[in-house]
């Protein structure tokens, strides 16, 4: 089954964030606390993602460019919005927990090189590991971000199992496309570009700084480009 390791890693997520939220009742300071210790793990995770790039104009670029496309599009703003739409669905009292959960936790789960990795081997050779390792990781970071940033992140699901799918449902057919060279090439670009959005979530949840991930999320596809325009040179 192709859409296996997708599907687990979405499981894993929902029921590590139902978990946390049953642990709702921890204080406050210690909800702080747990927080900022989240966030310096995903700062110190996408600062050793940002190294692996093996061209640093890619990664400059790569962010830059989709900086702009980003926000052209207002991808953070129509995020925050789908978020604030299920919150009046399902009429829950904060208007900014769910949306901040959603945002935080996609970006989170969907960002990085494990996801594409792990999309690629389950369609190209069937095999799972990578996303059912990525599904045990992610479940216990849901639960750690579930406990102050609510139902929002259980929902972060969906969009991981579409993103994860689809890559491996492409990846049935790609190895007949894409010379493994280049597929090498993407994903070390799309690994170091993802890692700087990476750092700046978790810049945010440290509460430095307020930076639209969001928005620099075309960066990722900009990457793929640069690297495949660089390959044919």
């Amino acid at each position: 089954m192709v859409l296996f390791g997708a599907l687990v890693n979405g499981i894993g997520i929902l029921v590590g964030a139902l978990l946390g939220m049953r642990l709702h009742k921890i204080p406050e300071r210690a909800k702080d606390t747990l927080m900022k210790g989240m966030g310096l793990c995903v700062a110190v995770l996408g600062v050793q993602m940002a190294f692996e790039t093996q061209n640093s104009l890619i990664m400059i670029l790569s962010i830059c460019i989709g900086a702009a496309l980003g926000e052209f599009w207002q991808l953070e703003e129509k995020l925050n919005q789908l978020g604030h739409w299920i919150e009046r669905k399902i009429g829950t009292r904060s208007e900014s927990s769910i949306s901040q959960g959603f945002v935080t936790a996609t970006l989170i789960f969907v960002i990085g090189a494990m996801g594409i990795i792990g999309a690629l081997d389950s369609g190209i050779r069937g095999n799972h590991e990578v996303l059912l390792t990525k599904a045990v990781m992610d479940g216990f970071v849901a639960l750690l971000l579930s406990t102050t940033l609510g139902f929002g992140v259980a929902l972060s699901a969906i969009p991981v199992f579409l993103y994860e799918g689809a890559i491996a449902l492409f990846a049935t057919q790609i190895d007949r496309l894409v010379p493994d060279t280049l597929m090498t090439a993407m994903i070390t670009e799309i690994t170091s570009a993802g890692g700087i959005m990476i750092l700046a979530i978790g810049l945010n949840l440290l509460a430095l700084t307020k930076i639209r991930v969001a928005n620099l999320v075309p960066g990722i596809l900009v990457a793929a480009l640069l690297a495949t325009g660089l390959f044919f040179l």
